[in-house]
């Protein structure tokens, strides 16, 4: 088996779990075979004082088919 990895940031405004939810989401529209999902990092934009959108930062694993 050979494995792809791509890096994705996904952002949600509720939180950093919806934030991987959604890059992972994301991707599965045009990656099949999706092994795996590593956070390297989590950041947020700020407005007005208060969180405003979630970001995460993720490599997501796929099986390459042949």
């Amino acid at each position: 088996m050979v494995v792809k990895v791509i890096e994705l940031v996904g952002t949600s405004r509720h939180n950093w779990t919806d934030a991987v939810d959604n890059a992972v989401l994301e991707a599965a529209k045009t990656v099949s075979d999706i092994l795996g999902v590593e956070v390297t990092n989590f950041t947020a934009n700020i407005e007005n004082g208060h969180i405003a959108e979630y970001k995460a930062d993720v490599k997501i694993a796929f099986q390459v088919n042949h």
